[in-house]
C-alpha cells in the first residue's frame, strides 16, 4: 500500500478532442495507440498506387501497341533468323515503349490524384465537414499547380479543368458516403468521441477506485492509534 502516492500519479486525464481545425489536421498524420495511422491517410497511399497503376496502363498500352505496329511495318526490308525473333523483337520494341511512355503518365497521374487527395482530405479535417466545394476547390488548386508554368493562361486553364474535374469526383465521392451512412470525416469524429468517452469512463473508474483504496488504508492506519489511546485510557 506504500506504492499509492505514485500509482495515484501514473496517469492522467485522457487529452481532450480536438477543437481547432490546425489540431484535426496535425492528427491525419499522427499514428494512435495501435501505431496505424488514420484511414484517411492510408486512403491517400492507396489511392496514389491506384492512380500510379492506372496512368502507367493508360499511357503505356496505347504506347505499347503503337510501337510495335510501328516496328512490323518498319521492318519488312529486314531479316530475321525465324519467326520467334521477328516477334521479340517486336515485343521488345513495344515493351519499351511501354515503359517510357507509361512511366511519363504513371507519375503525372500519381502526383495528381495525391495532391488532390491531400488538399481534399486536409480541408475536410480542418473544416470538420465534408461537401463538393472541398473536392472543387482542391481540383481548382491541384490544377492551377500542373499548369501554372505556362503563364496566366495555363494557370486559368488549370483553374478550370481542376474544377471541372472536382465536382464530379467529390459528387461522385458524396453519393458512395449516402450510400454508407456517414463520411469518413464523421464516422472519424463518431469514433474519436466513442473513444475518449470509454477511456474517460475508465479514468473515472481507476481514479474512484484510488480513492477508495486510499480511504481504506488511512482506515487501517487510524486504528492502530485508537487502540493504544484506548489502552492508555484503561490504564
Amino acid at each position: 500500500m506504500a506504492e499509492l502516492p505514485s500509482a495515484q500519479t501514473g496517469f492522467g486525464r485522457p487529452a481532450p478532442l480536438p477543437q481547432t481545425g490546425w489540431e484535426r489536421l496535425r492528427e491525419l498524420w499522427r499514428r494512435d495507440e495501435h501505431q496505424q495511422y488514420p484511414e484517411e491517410t492510408v486512403n491517400i497511399v492507396k489511392s496514389a498506387f491506384t492512380a500510379g497503376l492506372v496512368g502507367w496502363l493508360y499511357g503505356g498500352l496505347p504506347a505499347f501497341v503503337s510501337a510495335r505496329k510501328a516496328f512490323v511495318e518498319s521492318s519488312h526490308g529486314e531479316i530475321f533468323q525465324n519467326r520467334a525473333d521477328a516477334v521479340q523483337s517486336a515485343h521488345r520494341a513495344g515493351l519499351r515503349s511501354f515503359i517510357r511512355y507509361g512511366w511519363r503518365w504513371s507519375w503525372r497521374v500519381t502526383a495528381f490524384a495525391t495532391i488532390f487527395n491531400v488538399v481534399s482530405t486536409g480541408l475536410s479535417a480542418y473544416r470538420d465537414k465534408t461537401t463538393i466545394s472541398n473536392f472543387a476547390a482542391a481540383g481548382a488548386f491541384t490544377g492551377a499547380l500542373f499548369r501554372m508554368h505556362l503563364g496566366l493562361q495555363g494557370l486559368v486553364g488549370g483553374i478550370v479543368f481542376g474544377t471541372a474535374f472536382g465536382v464530379p469526383a467529390g459528387g461522385l465521392l458524396m453519393a458512395m458516403y449516402g450510400l454508407a451512412g456517414e463520411t469518413l470525416q464523421e464516422k472519424r469524429s463518431r469514433e474519436r468521441r466513442e473513444l475518449y468517452e470509454q477511456k474517460l469512463a475508465e479514468w473515472q473508474s481507476r481514479l474512484n477506485m484510488t480513492e477508495i483504496l486510499g480511504q481504506t488504508e488511512n482506515n487501517a492506519q487510524g486504528r492502530p492509534e485508537m487502540e493504544r489511546a484506548r489502552e492508555l485510557k484503561s490504564c
